[in-house]
């Protein structure tokens, strides 16, 4: 499956990963998709946690790692030992990119801290996700998305304040602290074309979760009241006689018309009750029991071609499985396979970004653990002796 990387963007980017679980694997995994040689740094035994984090038949090699870690390689160091470090700062030394989603001052204590990364090689660009951020009074507090939802407001949010607080089920925060992440590490790199110097680069869950709310928290600031688009009055998601449809009632010059032409219905905005957004809000109970009703009397399909002749923001809610067999999923040839190193099938999601010259390629799967060392240290110029010794040093493992 390996090919070249000439053609792609990042052909020539080394990045040297040492990131974990899902914030910093998804920001390297586009690195690698666009050309970026990136090259896991993984624990001996165990690796990456996402390599644990759920029973699997694959093991270590489980549907969850396979889904962040393609078109990487793997060494596991023990970087505790004098000759593990030594074999990491020769990487540095060859290295664009560090990329580390540990505690703060942990890559410190390891002798990976961006001033000692820097010293070596001016022109790092060391990349750091946390929970919160490398200082603060939440500094030394263990990051994770769930924890960021909640302390960031995301959590609190809900549509409806009968609903009971929840876990939002989707890691959002570490998705967007990952590609926030991308985003900082090509700025750095952009940087270092005109000047030649790396430089920090950090990003944090924390952080991620609140730029996600940047209107919301605006009003807030500003207004001193809560900004919630799913309360609007028009809004919603309604019960079907075979499932569920979700409205948007807005973004129109009088979306009750048309809603209420959709549904076959008087039509409510002509009522001084009901005629203007204020008057909505006023009596947006009155007005969803009374959607709700509507929607109840026939089927997902039904409503869906009366609301789109209308041209009415709508569509079904659908389960993951029916979302990946979607007819547009296909279109859009967003969905990947490829054989993993083990020889199972992995069915997942590629690259959401399309450009017109450029692409991404699948070159290799997720590495087993350490299947790469070889590969990795010849580049640095090991020879089979040599590396036949750290093995026995237990250095390599």
């Amino acid at each position: 499956m390996t090919e070249s990387t000439e053609s792609l963007p990042l052909a020539g980017v080394r990045v040297l990963d040492f990131s974990q679980i899902m914030l910093g694997p998804c920001c390297t995994q586009v690195l690698a998709d666009y050309g970026a040689d990136v090259i896991k740094i993984e624990r001996p035994g165990t690796g990456d946690l996402s390599r644990t984090c759920v029973h699997d038949p694959a093991g270590l090699d489980n549907p969850v790692y396979q889904s962040l870690n393609r078109n990487k390689r793997s060494i596991s160091v023990d970087t505790r030992s004098k000759r593990g470090k030594e074999l990491i700062y020769q990487l540095v030394r060859d290295s664009d990119v560090v990329v580390n989603n540990f505690r703060p001052g942990v890559m410190d204590r390891m002798g990976f801290g961006y001033e000692a990364l820097a010293a070596l090689n001016p022109g790092v660009i060391w990349a750091f996700g946390s929970g919160f951020g490398a200082s603060g009074p939440y500094q030394d507090k263990g990051g994770q998305d769930v924890i960021a939802q909640a302390y960031s407001g995301l959590m609190a949010r809900k549509a409806s304040p009968d609903h009971p607080t929840a876990i939002y089920p989707t890691a959002l925060n570490d998705y967007a602290a990952g590609m926030h992440m991308v985003q900082g590490i090509l700025l750095a790199l952009i940087d270092r074309e005109r000047t030649g110097r790396g430089q920090k680069v950090e990003v944090s869950l924390f952080n991620s979760a609140l730029a996600m709310q940047m209107q919301e928290a605006a009003v807030q600031s500003m207004r001193s009241y809560e900004l919630n688009w799913a309360t609007l009055p028009l809004n919603g998601v309604f019960p079907t006689t075979d499932g569920e449809v979700v409205l948007i009632g807005a973004f129109k010059e009088n979306p009750l018309r048309d809603i209420c032409a959709a549904l076959g219905i008087d039509d409510l905005s002509t009522d001084p009750r009901y005629a203007t957004l204020d008057a909505q809000i006023r009596e947006r109970d009155f007005l969803q029991r009374t959607l709700r009703e509507a929607f109840a009397t026939d089927t997902t399909e039904h409503w869906l071609r009366r609301l789109e002749e209308q041209d009415l923001l709508c569509g079904p809610v659908q389960t993951l499985a029916e979302a990946l067999k979607d007819p547009q999923t296909i279109h859009n040839e967003i969905l990947v396979e490829f054989e993993s190193t083990q020889g199972e099938l992995v069915r997942t999601v590629g690259s959401p970004i399309s450009m017109s010259r450029s692409t991404t390629s699948i070159r290799r799967p997720p590495p087993a653990l350490n299947q790469d060392a070889e590969e990795v240290l010849h580049d640095l110029g090991l020879n089979d002796d040599e590396i036949a010794q750290l093995r026995a040093e237990r250095v390599l493992r």
